[in-house]
């Protein structure tokens, strides 16, 4: 008889295999204590005015158009309200201020500075593609950023990043090796025709490549109403074992799929990865009689019907949301679930030792080696034996993805745990 155990459900080791399952989630019940919001860059310029406060921040872009996540400033706000009721984190009271860096550069400069001047001890969960700009500021005061969503390179290498996920990379290897797996002969990649999208070339090849599968690199712009050109290159000839995989953002993902639809493929499989699609752009393209039905969906977390989930959804539920809409299927969401959750144990084992949570404990902790395991990721450890071997990206240390498909109109798991594609990002063979 088949077992209908949860996958994502708690184990009491974590071998080090090829797939892997991770721990329960976190309940609501251990959720941060006490935090205290203010919104929008607001709240005192200096946090040690405030009896001893604890202060974060956590930014992403509003009001400009598809690179928006106000989903991730709403989280940590409603985190803040949620959680203000149960106590304060280890004794003392946390204020999360959030910052609109509006996609510039100067807004995430002035985000950043923001956090510098209220002393910020983290930046937490935050979206922005401009880490060349505020990760100097961050660095110049020692503020760590946990579970940035991974959009930029110095995301992935500044001694003073933490991420929670393996950003970009982590998602387009996986998705290469996902439909290797599905038996693709030839998979053209459909990426935004930037510098950040030349990046994701390589790493799809490295996946693709131990197979001899062909790849098509697909150029398209990040905005435009109109894919049917980029989608016709995409299919080709419509031939048997021809897969397109989407790496562009959720909203020209959705203008992809209005022309892929009206082309009428007949043999080509459509992939993507998470932010590309998610639950919420399932729904909104007919769910499964849309164009999303079958489609295999690579994840940095397991889908959000899971059990692990329910301290989130507990949270967007409950009336501390201050009337924002939060989507839950969201990975910058997730991402800034999954980061708080790291910042609340780290805080906690800080102040078991004795210690007072200043950025200064918080990344002695993070550095030290000790695995951080939130139940919502596999244990992560940013200790230099952990780093990845790889001159641009040490800091990513979550090699391990998910695989989904879209059945029944869900986002539902392909097969469960966790999928390890560290070999894809160092560029080296497939494990026997």
């Amino acid at each position: 008889m088949t077992s209908r155990r949860d996958p994502f459900q708690p184990r009491h080791q974590f071998a080090r295999r090829r797939r892997r399952p991770i721990a329960a989630a976190a309940t609501a019940a251990a959720l941060l204590p006490t935090l205290f919001s203010a919104s929008a860059c607001g709240g005192p310029a200096d946090a040690s005015t405030n009896g001893g406060d604890l202060t974060v921040m956590t930014w992403s872009p509003s009001g400009t158009g598809s690179a928006d996540r106000p989903g991730m400033t709403a989280l940590a706000e409603a985190i803040g309200r949620d959680v203000n009721l149960k106590g304060g984190l280890n004794g003392r009271r946390l204020q999360v201020l959030t910052c609109n860096e509006h996609n510039t550069s100067e807004g995430a400069k002035a985000c950043a500075q923001r956090a510098v001047d209220a002393k910020a001890v983290a930046v937490i969960g935050s979206y922005s593609q401009y880490g060349f700009d505020f990760m100097p500021v961050l660095e110049r005061a020692g503020i760590p950023l946990i579970g940035g969503y991974g959009l930029s390179q110095p995301e992935f290498s500044s001694p003073l990043s933490y991420p929670v996920d393996g950003g970009m990379p982590a998602l387009i290897g996986g998705s290469g090796r996902q439909l290797v797996e599905a038996g693709c002969k030839a998979v053209a990649l459909v990426r935004p025709d930037t510098p950040s999208g030349d990046n994701l070339l390589g790493y799809l090849a490295n996946a693709l490549k131990p197979a001899g599968i062909k790849l098509l690199d697909v150029k398209a712009p990040e905005q435009s109403t109109d894919y049917t050109a980029v989608a016709r290159k995409a299919i080709g000839r419509d031939e048997a074992a021809n897969c397109v995989t989407s790496a562009l953002a959720a909203e020209p993902t959705g203008n992809l799929l209005d022309s892929y639809r009206r082309l009428n493929p007949r043999n080509t499989r459509f992939a993507s990865v998470i932010g590309s699609v998610q639950q919420s752009v399932v729904d909104s393209t007919g769910g499964d009689s849309g164009p999303l039905a079958g489609t295999y969906v690579t994840s940095w977390y397991p889908p959000e019907s899971a059990k692990v989930w329910d301290g989130l959804r507990a949270v967007v539920r409950a009336d501390t949301t201050g009337g924002h809409t939060i989507d839950v299927s969201d990975p910058g969401v997730q991402t800034t679930w999954v980061a708080y959750e790291v910042f609340r144990l780290v805080a906690e084992k800080v102040a078991a030792s004795g210690r007072q949570v200043t950025e200064k404990t918080v990344t002695g902790l993070l550095d030290s080696g000790e695995s951080i395991d939130v139940g919502l990721t596999p244990p992560l450890n940013w200790g230099t034996p952990n780093m990845l071997p790889s001159t641009e990206s040490p800091r990513l240390v979550n090699t391990w993805v998910t695989y989904q498909v879209v059945k029944g109109g869900r986002m539902t798991l392909q097969q469960p745990g966790f999928v390890d594609i560290r070999w894809v990002l160092t560029g080296g063979r497939p494990p026997a």
